[in-house]
């Protein structure tokens, strides 16, 4: 058990660093994760021998169900919106005729019988979020047109419809014939929407009408509700995929209690499952084995990136009036990532024929697309100048809200302050700085232009903040009487040049902006930009 759990450790500490590096050399992070698995694995240095399929597709569909939900979870539907038709129609159509493209091209080309290489399609038809996003994101490139948003709905939305693919070819493989599969097709889609958008709703009212007695349960709740949001359709046939996505993306928009923090949660826990996934899609590969697959893998990525997926996006955003050059960005942005793999697995555990040689095509197809699409994405951006340099690849996220771009600042009127005993409209407030609330004992006043503010008002100021791309990390420290500083001038404290001492909250709510020659106080509250070591 011990010597399991620093290995899954070391792990971990491993992907970080690695991350840390490919972020440098512009290399794709979920690569590394590949690559460091496939190191690990039976023809690695460390020679680990594993060739569970089960374990691997049960371990892998459970980190993808956070994947997807995150994907809904953390979209941010108003800047997705002016997208959503073309996105949607990417990720349903787009997928079915990139599915038909490889497929026919696997039967004429390939020799592959008809299924089989309809099959091969279907796994591969879908587009990562995660691929994608990793790198926009460690980049912070936006994209013109709205053409992040556009690629954030899709890659988010189309695991869905290449799974339900996947799953249909199966049955025609070792199935009970064309009944089956219109049932198939009916309840994944029915159940997938039904599911997902009452166990969404519900779960609002619960976040929205119940507190919880704990800190972080809130968390715990979402995580039950994205697991119940997969299985229970399952259960009766439907899409679990889904109906995760469409819990997570109604969720997502919201207004709920604490919904940065939750999508800051999530967030942790789909850069967990993304480790979890890639590592031991990596481990659970056969290079040597793979050769013999090389060749005919190599040629489908090629027809893949080149032909079938530049076609469904043209027919497809063509009509729809997007510009050339959005349509080439979409096309080389549709990376294949770890639910085609996963999906592949699936086709292995089924039993169907040429299942092996599938897995073997599938892994090196979406190593191909993430080696060579991730990595020239940001130049093929660039070079397409669809690059938005004044905006935020942030603002399609959750996590960045419009209420984030102001800060308030509680500051409470003491004895002798200079704006006490004077009307509002005499203040001179900084350019930008709005007085939005006076407390003044149990009474609330909203403040005009004539409200007197008098001592023991505590007044609430609101600010523009910091933008995120700033380096401003703010810390308080409070002074006792045994804390070094204590007693000492600000001009001999021993602080670090990164370090600064913003102000100083004293006894009385007094607020001091510090000088070289200010002496620290007992109980003094330090607001610091910067953190000391």
């Amino acid at each position: 058990m011990a010597v399991m759990l620093t290995i899954a450790s070391v792990i971990m500490l491993l992907c970080i660093l690695c991350n840390k590096i490919s972020n440098k050399i512009g290399v794709p992070t979920l690569l590394i994760f590949i690559l460091l698995g496939m190191c690990f694995g039976i023809d690695g240095i460390f020679k680990i021998p594993f060739e569970d399929y089960s374990f691997t597709e049960q371990i892998c569909s459970t980190a993808l169900i956070f994947i997807m939900f995150y994907g809904g979870f953390g979209t941010n539907w108003k800047a997705a919106k002016p997208v959503a038709v073309k996105a949607v129609s990417l990720s349903t159509l787009g997928v079915l005729l990139t599915a038909g493209l490889v497929g026919v091209f696997c039967h004429y080309v390939l020799g592959f019988g008809w299924i089989t290489g309809m099959l091969v399609g279907a796994t591969i038809s879908s587009t990562d979020a995660a691929s994608v996003f990793s790198i926009l994101r460690s980049r912070s490139l936006d994209l013109k047109e709205g053409t992040a948003s556009l690629l954030e709905v899709e890659s988010g939305s189309n695991d869905p419809c290449s799974y339900m693919m996947t799953m249909i070819f199966l049955t025609m493989i070792v199935g009970d014939g064309s009944q089956s599969i219109l049932k198939i097709v009916v309840s994944q889609i029915v159940f997938g929407i039904l599911f997902g958008v009452v166990i969404a709703l519900l779960s609002v009212q619960v976040l929205k009408r119940v507190k919880f007695d704990t800190d972080g349960f809130d968390g715990i709740f979402v995580v039950a509700v994205a697991l119940l949001a997969y299985t229970l359709p399952t259960m009766v046939g439907g899409n679990g995929y889904l109906s995760t996505y469409m819990a997570g993306i109604i969720m997502g928009n919201q207004k709920i209690k604490n919904k940065v923090a939750l999508v800051h949660f999530f967030d942790t826990l789909n850069g967990l499952a993304q480790i979890v996934i890639f590592f031991l899609l990596g481990l659970l590969a056969y290079p040597s084995r793979m050769m013999g697959s090389l060749g005919e893998a190599l040629m489908i990525a090629v027809f893949l990136t080149f032909v079938a997926r530049p076609v469904a996006v043209s027919l497809l955003l063509a009509p729809q009036k997007c510009s050339f050059r959005q349509q080439l960005l979409v096309s080389w942005a549709g990376l294949r990532g770890a639910a085609s793999i996963v999906f592949a697995i699936m086709v292995v555990i089924s039993g169907a024929s040429a299942q092996g040689k599938i897995f073997d095509i599938v892994f090196c197809v979406v190593l191909f697309s993430i080696a060579f699409q991730g990595t020239l994405l940001p130049a093929c951006a660039r070079l397409l100048k669809m690059v938005d340099e004044e905006g935020n690849i942030f603002k399609t996220f959750n996590d960045y809200t419009e209420e984030s771009a102001v800060q308030f600042i509680k500051m409470p009127l003491g004895e002798g302050h200079k704006w006490a005993d004077h009307a509002v409209r005499e203040l001179a407030l900084p350019e930008g700085v709005l007085l939005t609330m006076v407390y003044r004992g149990d009474q609330t006043v909203i403040p005009t232009g004539d409200t007197i503010l008098l001592v023991g008002d505590i007044i609430i100021l609101a600010a523009p903040s910091v933008e995120d791309n700033h380096d401003v990390q703010l810390s308080e420290i409070t002074v006792d009487k045994s804390h070094e500083w204590n007693g000492k001038p600000v001009s001999q404290l021993n602080i670090p040049p990164d370090c600064l001492i913003i102000m100083i909250r004293r006894k009385g709510g007094k607020t001091v902006v510090p000088k070289g020659n200010t002496v620290i106080e007992t109980d003094d509250v330090l607001v610091m930009n910067g953190y000391l070591a």
